[in-house]
């Protein structure tokens, strides 16, 4: 089978390297040209919680040749339409499209490629770019896991081989609910990247003082409120229901749900959103594929997401030069 990662940025060349080196071939794509020749020069150069170099295959877009068997998609999701449009073709007939991406990114893909065509993947662990060909892995070496499933009535026949080669790097769940493990997912982003990004900070520093601590809680209380209102039942990611954890109906509750909070993302408190990522290096994040996407969601079943909404608004005026990832951004909650 071929395989490429395309969109091999900081995640997706971390991941590339945990396959590469147990000798498995994998193209590792992207459109840096600094990046792919860095890594085609000195290889891919792993830092942080974990330090190892691996050689890899990497490639811009425009050597791409062939067509590819699996291809996991790990590109921002505001350019969905127009990557995966350009990748269909390099796809085999019976090939699948696997997204890593945030958000609730396979019916857009499903649309190109056709729902049977496409599986799942959600991520449990981050990491920053550090440099062309230097990717520093912020999260704890034992929270390397995925979860995999699919949207379409059956799941395509390659989901084995994509699990063996997720397995590469870490335990690989396959979920029976996946739509409730998306939304997981989406609950963590939308409260820790969204408030990581309008604070200017990490995850675990958006914890860790009381005033910002709220606003995640806050944040975290209405995903699980609107998912509740629309009959989603949101799973446990890495073993932790952050509903049983997290969810409160009285201020006794919710005052242990606030002492909990830190001590929940400690394995992940070292990590900086990618989309202040983003911002740092002057693009547009895909805030409204994961803050906006609660929030449109929520006005389709006709319940109010006021937090998210103003995460949403913030981190655009943070886009358009008219704020800065800053503490004094909270004045606005």
């Amino acid at each position: 089978m071929r395989t490429a990662i395309y969109g091999a940025g900081s995640l997706g060349t971390i991941l590339g390297a945990f396959i590469a080196r147990t000798g498995t071939p994998i193209d590792l794509i992207n459109r840096n040209k600094a990046h792919v020749a860095a890594l085609k020069e000195k290889g891919a150069r792993v830092i942080g919680t974990m330090e190892f170099t691996q050689p890899v295959t990497a490639l811009t877009p425009d050597e791409m040749t062939g067509r590819y068997d699996i291809i996991f998609l790990m590109t921002k999701q505001q350019y969905n339409h127009e990557v995966v449009t350009a990748l269909k073709d390099f796809l085999t007939p019976d090939g699948v499209m696997v997204t890593l991406q945030n958000g609730l990114p396979e019916a857009g893909i499903a649309e190109v490629v056709g729902e049977d065509h496409v599986l799942g993947c959600t991520v449990a662990w981050g990491a920053t770019m550090q440099g062309p060909g230097v990717c520093e892995l912020t999260s704890s070496p034992d929270s390397l896991t995925f979860s995999l499933g699919t949207t379409a009535p059956t799941p395509h026949p390659y989901l084995p081989q994509v699990k063996e080669l997720l397995e590469k790097m870490g335990p690989v769940t396959v979920e029976d609910n996946f739509i409730g493990t998306r939304w997981s997912k989406l609950l963590i982003n939308s409260a820790f990247s969204g408030m990581s990004t309008v604070l200017g900070c990490t995850f675990g520093e958006a914890a860790a003082r009381m005033d910002s601590r709220k606003i995640v809680l806050a944040l975290i209380k209405e995903c699980i409120d609107v998912c509740r209102a629309g009959g989603i039942k949101i799973e446990p990611v890495q073993g932790k229901d952050a509903v049983k954890l997290l969810d409160y109906n009285g201020p006794v509750k919710k005052a242990l749900s606030l002492l909990i909070l830190p001590v929940a993302i400690r394995k992940h408190a070292a990590l900086k959103a990618s989309m202040l990522q983003d911002i740092e290096h002057g693009k547009k994040t895909e805030v409204d594929a994961i803050n906006g996407a609660i929030a449109a969601y929520g006005r389709s079943i006709g319940f109010p997401t006021p937090m998210n909404e103003k995460v949403t608004d913030i981190i655009h005026r943070i886009e358009a030069g008219e704020l800065t990832p800053s503490r004094d951004n909270l004045r606005f909650f």
